[in-house]
């Protein structure tokens, strides 16, 4: 499968004229946390009626070998807790993930608690370039008083945060558009990317993102075949992906996907939005976020 999927994304990436593929949502993590996200996946079914298998179910080494293969330039390692006193480890292992897998974009997370300012203020000066909000997992309001000075800090130095805030694929206390609405409204110039599109309120996402400069979206899953069957795109709101091209970013959750990772370019290909839209999308939105030569 591999090797049919390496051939596959590099006619894509050739067609297009891009150097490579910026992935700004995959997953990497500690084993033991990995393994416990896989058996989330392997009991989904129960929760949303669709089978999840994963299709990329390997060890780390040979996870970023296959990204590489794919001709991915750079990836993140998204990660989360779920709980207190769990994020700071966390941070500490993706430092060193990023320092021997220099593609990786130092990737770091958060969460509602005492001392969420300070280790988020050393994760900037270690050099991380990414932050991620898991607001289903965590089951906490993104506006919480604690997380204010920590938003605060982001804007100011103008990194990212992938925020999974959308209500797929099963809804959580604090998720929808309403607890990111308050966010911004308190932080306007937050770089935020709100991932999977926002699945599944995506209108009111894309209404966000015209109302906030900074407020970008992750393609992660979106359009595929799998999402579409209980999570589709509405086809009105088509035409926005176009108007919002410079701030929607290649996704895909790699390594945890139901179908192998061509499908995702397949999948945002058969919009018929174009190549421009698509090298934007794929490479140039993420290289420009990120300062990539």
């Amino acid at each position: 499968m591999s090797a049919k999927t390496a051939e596959a994304v590099r006619a894509f990436r050739e067609r297009l004229g891009v150097p490579g593929l910026v992935d700004v949502h995959t997953h990497f993590m500690p084993e033991r946390v990995l393994d416990k996200v896989w058996d989330y996946f392997d009991a989904v079914g129960p929760l949303t009626g669709v089978e999840w298998p994963i299709t990329y179910r390997h060890e780390e080494e040979q996870r970023v070998a296959l990204l590489r293969e794919f001709g991915v330039r750079a990836f993140t390692a998204m990660l989360y807790p779920h709980k207190p006193a769990m994020a700071a480890w966390l941070n500490s292992w993706s430092a060193d993930f990023a320092a021997r897998t220099p593609d990786c974009l130092h990737t770091a997370t958060f969460f509602p608690e005492d001392g969420v300012r300070e280790y988020v203020g050393q994760a900037v000066a270690a050099g991380a370039r990414v932050f991620k909000a898991h607001l289903q997992v965590g089951g906490y309001d993104p506006t919480d008083d604690r997380l204010d000075p920590v938003w605060g800090l982001l804007a100011e130095a103008g990194i990212p945060t992938v925020v999974h805030c959308g209500s797929g694929p099963v809804p959580g206390k604090h998720t929808g558009p309403e607890p990111i609405a308050r966010l911004l409204a308190r932080h306007p110039r937050l770089p935020l990317i709100v991932a999977h599109m926002g699945m599944p309120e995506y209108a009111d996402f894309l209404d966000l993102a015209d109302r906030y400069s900074e407020v970008r979206l992750d393609t992660t899953m979106a359009f595929t075949d799998f999402s579409e069957q209980f999570s589709g795109f509405p086809p009105q709101d088509r035409g926005r992906l176009a108007d919002l091209g410079d701030r929607i970013l290649l996704g895909t959750d790699f390594p945890n996907i139901p179908y192998p990772y061509e499908h995702q370019l397949e999948a945002l290909e058969r919009l018929g939005l174009g190549d421009p839209w698509l090298r934007a999308v794929c490479h140039d939105n993420a290289a420009r976020l990120f300062r990539l030569t």
